[in-house]
């Protein structure tokens, strides 16, 4: 039995997703949703659904019981960093105490540097959760993903088309963007077959791309100039307030587009390629795919 917390999710939708394309059978494969998310669709593809919470440790053992394999997908709390340390502690406290024998673990890239980097507290936080897992005496498998490529149509803004322009302060910096569809399969293969056990995986790029390349991808894709400006934080975050932008998104912006510029997920790495089996969707396919059918949509 492996069971995917999460599962209504992103990142969980579709892992569930890559177990049945795998062709587990459903009855082998169970969901942890919270109270009052709407898992229909998961039961009616005979996933077994179990109800329980990341603050609540009893419901989520009750929820592992005969769980073999666990894919633990990292809290989502928009709350304060701790309160995800906290989530995964009691996950991992409650997969030990129903005797699940291995965890993956969704962590996130790291380097050199991230102690005093502008995602500090959110590196520590898996820092500290990789930490209790390996010191819970479950057999663990430490899935440090790198950054989704969906994340770029956010800093890039969804009217780039029209404005041709890009600005986000992420200066020179790259990072190893992926497909989160592929972190989710990676994590499937490594939870669905031997050898795992006790690893760290970082699973990023093969190549590194800034924000210069991105508005070059997006310029061929669209067949119109688009440029990238990267103004310093505080004009940034003027810019982004005048446009009536919520402090909560401005503070992530600025947070991600300064750890780009650090080069704090600039990390090529070719282990994604061998646990999928061929080479990971580029940065450039990703753009053709999406501001190419913007393109054919406008020509129709």
């Amino acid at each position: 039995m492996i069971l995917i917390t999460g599962a209504t999710g992103n990142f969980g939708s579709k892992a569930i997703q890559h177990l049945l394309n795998k062709g587990l059978p459903a009855k082998d494969i169970a969901a942890l949703v919270r109270e009052g998310e709407d898992a229909q669709p998961l039961r009616d593809k005979g996933i077994d659904v179990r109800m329980g919470d990341y603050a609540d440790v009893v419901s989520m053992r009750k929820a592992f019981a005969g769980v073999d394999r666990l894919l633990l997908i990292s809290s989502s709390d928009r709350g304060p960093v701790e309160n995800r340390t906290k989530h995964h502690i009691n996950a991992i406290t409650a997969a030990k105490e129903a005797n699940v024998k291995h965890i993956a673990y969704t962590s996130f890239v790291r380097k050199p540097g991230h102690e005093d980097s502008a995602i500090a507290d959110f590196e520590n936080s898996h820092v500290e959760s990789e930490k209790f897992l390996k010191d819970s005496g479950i057999k663990y498998t430490i899935l440090q993903n790198g950054i989704y490529q969906e994340m770029i149509l956010a800093f890039v803004g969804e009217k780039v088309a029209e404005t041709g322009a890009i600005l986000f302060p992420a200066a020179a910096g790259k990072a190893s963007w992926v497909l989160r569809e592929e972190l989710a399969e990676a994590a499937i293969n490594v939870l669905t077959t031997e050898g795992h056990e006790n690893k760290t995986y970082n699973l990023t790029n093969n190549a590194s791309v800034g924000f210069e390349e991105i508005a070059q991808y997006i310029t061929e894709a669209l067949g119109k100039d688009i440029h990238y400006t990267s103004p310093n934080v505080e004009d940034f975050k003027a810019i982004l307030e005048k446009a009536g932008v919520p402090d909560m998104y401005i503070g992530m912006f600025v947070m991600w587009g300064t750890a780009v510029a650090e080069g704090m997920m600039d990390v090529e790495d070719t282990t994604l390629e061998s646990l999928l089996g061929r080479k990971p969707t580029t940065v450039k396919q990703f753009i053709d795919q999406i501001y190419g059918s913007v393109r054919s949509d406008e020509n129709h």
